[in-house]
């Protein structure tokens, strides 16, 4: 299975060397479960937890099935959900085209699906925004991450997790309506893509 070229090279330019110790050891926990499944031989579960479930839990959970494939990594499935549903926000989808994603629009509701390409030989990835609980996500034996302090305040328990894990990313909103929003989202993609390949560059096959 290959990467959309585009994608394999932006994947092979990330340096993983710019995270600083405090990030690393905010990825630990991750890593450390994404291990004891492998090691157990189970299924990955990931759910990346935002309020809105349009902008942070989309760019984590696109980025860990990406770099979980180029690592190689068996047996992983990624999802995103919101305390709440929306829509999945359009910056979003023009920062993945950049990236070298293939998009497509199915439908114009106000909360649209979009299938997101990232290899050629595997399913694309449907991305809309849902509550965590939807039917289109796991209902157990899998890991919550919460993407936003608003979400993992607000969101005490998520049933049917069995591991929590906080991994806060700064809001990209805050460029909305300005002239900076284009290299903000860039720049917010470009840091939750460089800590998944940290996160599946170390995990023991």
């Amino acid at each position: 299975m290959k990467l959309l070229a585009p994608i394999q090279e932006y994947i092979e330019k990330l340096e993983t060397e710019s995270l600083s110790e405090e990030r690393k050891s905010i990825l630990q926990p991750l890593i450390a479960y994404i291990n004891s499944k492998e090691q157990e031989k189970k299924a990955i579960q990931l759910n990346f937890i935002c309020t809105h479930n349009s902008r942070r839990s989309h760019l984590a959970q696109l980025w860990a099935k990406t770099t979980a494939e180029y690592f190689k990594i068996p047996n992983i499935q990624c999802y995103s959900g919101g305390t709440e549903a929306t829509a999945v926000y359009p910056m979003i989808i023009e920062t993945l085209e950049n990236t070298g994603f293939e998009i497509s629009k199915e439908g114009d509701s106000k909360n649209p699906v979009y299938s997101i390409k990232y290899a050629s030989e595997k399913a694309p990835i449907l991305a809309f925004s849902k509550k965590y609980d939807d039917v289109a996500n796991p209902t157990k034996d899998f890991a919550a991450i919460m993407t936003c302090s608003q979400a993992d305040e607000g969101c005490p328990f998520v049933a049917g997790s069995e591991k929590r894990i906080a991994i806060m990313y700064e809001d990209p909103k805050i460029s909305d309506g300005t002239h900076q929003q284009k290299e903000v989202y860039a720049e917010r993609s470009q840091q939750i893509a460089t800590e998944m390949k940290y996160v599946f560059s170390n995990i023991d096959l």
